[in-house]
């Protein structure tokens, strides 16, 4: 489970913090293409924090969206946001029916078990997912990106992309799209988290710590373009997170 305290973090964070919004438009201009032509009509958020993204996803294609999280702490952050349909739930015990939903998002969730452990999950959310429904997962990657941000939040493991598209297939899931994300920043990643924290000794720390504007902006810049590349098809053979969509088998 994630830190309860990053939630007072991701809370004031999401909307306006450059990662956030880079990564939503990055989740989306993947997405987007695979969804077109798609009858989906009940949308399932797996580990919602506090369900400021399953706000959004409703806003954005008017589907109902039920976001879950275990941790209460997240959830009333969410419940003050006034987002609809929340619920505290497991995600390896959900209390929804096989085949209930359409769509199903998992979002940097996946990292915080134990290695080996989100097997449970991936198998529960393959069990909720209609045939033809798409499976949508983030998570962290590579462990030499490991940092005190990492440890802060309660990340326990991190992904390659082939450890990531062999566990999901594994659980009947045929691949679209993976890639990873957050690469054009990646050089700078290795040496502040490899090089720089080492050097510094600081304790874990939340790294949604507010910026300056201009740093804000600038930092969003690389990955409007990670967006336009990804778009268009491409992908990245490194970064600092890894974004697979994939549809259960028929």
């Amino acid at each position: 489970m994630m830190n309860p305290a990053e939630f007072a973090w991701l809370a004031a964070a999401e909307q306006d913090f450059w990662w956030f919004r880079g990564m939503r438009r990055i989740l989306f201009r993947l997405f987007d293409p695979l969804a077109a032509g798609r009858r989906i009509s009940r949308v399932l958020e797996a580990g919602c924090g506090t369900g400021h993204f399953a706000s959004l996803l409703q806003d954005r294609y008017g589907w109902p969206v039920f976001p879950v999280d275990l941790a209460w702490e997240g959830l009333q952050h969410g419940r003050r946001l006034g987002v609809s349909r929340l619920a505290q739930a497991d995600i390896v015990r959900l209390p929804f029916p096989d085949a209930g939903f359409d769509a199903v998002f998992s979002l940097d969730v996946l990292v915080h078990f134990p290695r080996g452990a989100e097997e449970a999950a991936l198998r529960e959310l393959a069990r909720v997912l209609a045939r033809g429904g798409l499976l949508v997962v983030r998570v962290a990657a590579l462990d030499l990106l490991r940092s005190r941000h990492s440890q802060f939040a309660g990340e326990r493991q991190r992904f390659t992309r082939a450890r990531l598209k062999a566990a999901v297939e594994r659980h009947g899931i045929r691949v679209l799209r993976t890639t990873y994300a957050n690469s054009l920043l990646f050089p700078v990643a290795l040496l502040k988290f490899r090089v720089w924290e080492p050097l510094l000794r600081k304790p874990p720390a939340s790294g949604l710590a507010p910026l300056p504007a201009w740093l804000n902006r600038l930092l969003h810049l690389p990955l409007e373009c990670e967006s336009r590349w990804l778009g268009a098809g491409r992908s990245f053979p490194l970064g600092q997170s890894l974004i697979l969509i994939g549809e259960k088998a028929e």
